[in-house]
């Protein structure tokens, strides 16, 4: 029962892995992106977006920077002239005047990085933990914290750049050569490095997040199972489990959540206005200045919007995840038992 419980996916290979975590991105992304773009269309109709205004777009899997532009790009979507009285009066209206079809704007784009770091992370996750129980021949509880913070480290710094990359096209509409000249004058002028604009700020609040979410989730999946009296977890629970543990993740991460979006905001602000400001301050100092303005509030600011966004995106990435890998693994079995 415990060598089940593990999380060792029956001998599934990491292309299997791999297929597993691409479906689950993609269902999570399908579920929660209306509720984000429900969400700013009403930030939207309450402080309309000017002309070079950054706002952090959520497809569920990552948050994006979205620049406003003059024209049409600007009134596709997050624009247009709606009036709307509460979350439920928008998905109805959004609906029946602009089809089903917009409660899904502006997601095509993000998910071309967004789904394969979720891959790579979710990947490499398994792997590690895997590895690492059977290297240290040990179910040791800290395993999956530490699994998923280097996981989640590597997944972060490799994408990174390229959400840079993003943002520079969409802020300036540059085509690939003037981007591939834009980023050689700002690799000759700030170095290598400066790729990874704002990489701090997201690695402390994603690696810590992945690290407690991990820890959790496979504790609490054990504890159900136990109860239970379960060998393997069942869709209900992997979904309740990532629930409860992204709940907690995301409560213990907010101040990080804050800085974190504050400083992706300005990082875009500069893209956008194409100016260069003084060097930010660093992520400890910017908690203090919010600490002093606005006391604790500040430094848990949105929280209940990011608990309500992150719950039912951690239970349906896990469980379809889990789904997607006990499927594989009765695939694998399968032909193991027609080959004898």
């Amino acid at each position: 029962m415990a060598e089940n419980r593990s999380g060792n996916p029956g001998g599934i290979t990491p292309m299997q892995q791999m297929l597993a975590s691409g479906t689950g991105a993609l269902f999570t992304s399908l579920f929660v992106t209306p509720l984000d773009v429900v969400k700013i269309r009403l930030q939207a109709q309450k402080t309309p977006f000017s002309k070079g205004k950054c706002f952090l777009y959520c497809n569920g899997l990552m948050d994006h920077l979205y620049v406003c532009q003059n024209g049409n790009s600007c009134t596709a979507w997050y624009r247009k002239p709606t009036h709307f009285t509460g979350t439920l009066d928008a998905f109805v209206k959004i609906v029946r005047n602009e089809g089903i079809r917009s409660l899904w704007s502006g997601l095509p784009p993000t998910l071309v990085m967004a789904v394969p770091a979720t891959v790579i992370y979710f990947t490499s996750y398994d792997q590690l933990r895997d590895f690492m129980r059977s290297k240290l021949d040990s179910q040791g509880q800290y395993i999956p914290l530490v699994a998923g913070a280097i996981a989640r480290l590597g997944a972060v710094t490799m994408i990174s750049p390229l959400e840079l990359i993003r943002t520079k096209m969409q802020s300036r509409q540059l085509s690939y050569h003037e981007l591939r000249v834009c980023i050689q004058s700002s690799v000759a002028q700030d170095g290598w490095l400066s790729l990874w604009r704002g990489w701090g700020p997201t690695v402390l609040r994603d690696v810590p997040f992945s690290a407690l979410y991990w820890f959790n989730y496979e504790l609490v999946k054990e504890s159900f199972c136990s109860r239970l009296h379960l060998d393997e977890a069942t869709f209900t629970v992997s979904f309740a489990s990532g629930a409860i543990s992204g709940t907690v993740a995301a409560i213990l991460t907010l101040p990080f959540d804050v800085v974190k979006t504050q400083r992706q905001v300005e990082l875009g602000d500069m893209e956008t206005l194409q100016v260069t400001t003084a060097r930010s301050s660093s992520t400890w100092l910017l908690m203090q200045k919010i600490w002093k303005q606005s006391g604790t509030r500040g430094l848990f600011a949105g929280f209940l919007p990011r608990v309500i966004k992150v719950a039912p995106a951690c239970a349906i990435m896990i469980s379809t995840y889990e789904f997607g890998k006990t499927f594989f693994q009765k695939i694998n079995q399968e032909r193991r038992l027609s080959s004898l």
